[in-house]
């Protein structure tokens, strides 16, 4: 066995195990060279002397670096951003466990970020790209498809309204079915006796906002109600904003005021929660995203689930990376089912 200050090598794991260096290398890469019972004990004796093989001599052997870029998203204010937050753990989480690191880069706008893939591949030290917040018109995976960059996204492809122009849907990606999401929330408050459900959303524009906003509709006309005479509101992704608007209707709609409220986000249904509390109005709140705050403050919530998103993407990013002589594997998508958490007001 090595001392604590020795580091094992090849030729002491070699040594160890009465074989050539070359039979150890066999054992550690391509094992069905090596016959059972050697392979056994070159395997023993990695385990008791430590070894580690070299991370710079495996880089050169398959011309990898184990390295994958991720852009890491500005903070917009609000509390929806943890989301990303838990999704980013996770990601480098998995991937250290697989023997990779994650580097993060920061971008303005999608020209920026391609502009940072354009820089990291020149170096030769990046393998792939995770990509999030996919979005209408987006330019990021065109440019990435069109150079065989290997890549997968946290996010649906979407097509921009009205344009026109095919988007790309050839590649790997993983997504939350949001709109499942919103429709479980929906059927929840309607079976809790409230009639007609409202929504508050986000402004036209976003596809994960579009999707959301379809489960809520879906779940009204499956009931029977006609969304159209439903009260919707749409503002951006604010606290402040969401009190504003939800005031408004609880103090201007008089008795169709609703009684109910389906949010596409917790920051949405947090600030839809203040606003009822201050006037003393009765309001069932259902948030999107299952945040910390959601579950301190006793909002019911729908949760997705990051952890598995994370693990998938890399899956699907590595199969790339890794493939062999035959080339990348055909493209591979994901739509992961979300969980309604039901909570009640501490």
């Amino acid at each position: 066995m090595t001392s604590a200050d020795e580091r094992a090598t090849l030729v002491s794991v070699a040594r160890a195990a009465g074989v050539s260096r070359q039979t150890v290398s066999n054992a550690l890469h391509a094992p069905a060279k090596v016959a059972p019972e050697t392979l056994e004990r070159v395997l023993a004796a990695v385990e008791e002397l430590g070894y580690r093989p070299s991370l710079a001599a495996r880089q050169l052997r398959t011309n990898r670096s184990r390295t994958l870029g991720l852009r890491l998203e500005h903070w917009g204010g609000g509390i929806s951003g943890s989301v990303l937050d838990r999704f980013l753990h996770a990601l480098v989480d998995e991937a250290q466990g697989r023997g990779y690191r994650v580097v993060l880069f920061t971008a303005d706008d999608d020209a920026g970020e391609v502009a940072r893939y354009d820089e990291l591949l020149s170096t030769g030290q990046i393998d792939g790209f995770v990509l999030t917040s996919t979005h209408h018109g987006d330019q990021r995976t065109a440019w990435l498809l069109e150079r065989g960059v290997p890549f997968a996204t946290f996010g649906r492809p979407w097509p921009t309204p009205g344009s026109g122009e095919p988007v790309r849907t050839d590649h790997c990606w993983v997504d939350v079915d949001g709109a499942a999401g919103t429709r479980a929330a929906t059927e929840h408050l309607l079976a809790a006796g409230h009639a007609v459900p409202a929504y508050l959303g986000w402004p036209d524009g976003s596809g994960t906002g579009e999707d959301r906003r379809r489960g809520w509709a879906q779940g009204l006309t499956d009931a029977g109600v006609d969304p159209a005479g439903a009260v919707e509101l749409q503002v951006p992704d604010s606290t402040a904003a969401a009190f504003e608007a939800v005031a408004s209707a609880l103090t201007d709609g008089g008795g169709a005021a609703p009684t109910a409220l389906v949010c596409a986000s917790d920051s949405l249904a947090l600030g839809a929660r203040g606003a009822a509390a201050r006037l003393g109005r009765p309001l069932e709140v259902v948030g999107f995203d299952d945040t910390p705050v959601a579950h301190a403050i006793g909002v019911s919530s729908v949760a997705q689930p990051l952890a598995e998103a994370a693990t998938l993407a890399v899956d699907l990013l590595l199969a790339q990376v890794e493939a062999g002589p035959g080339g990348p594997p055909p493209a591979r998508q994901h739509l992961l089912a979300p969980r309604l958490v039901l909570r009640t007001s501490p």
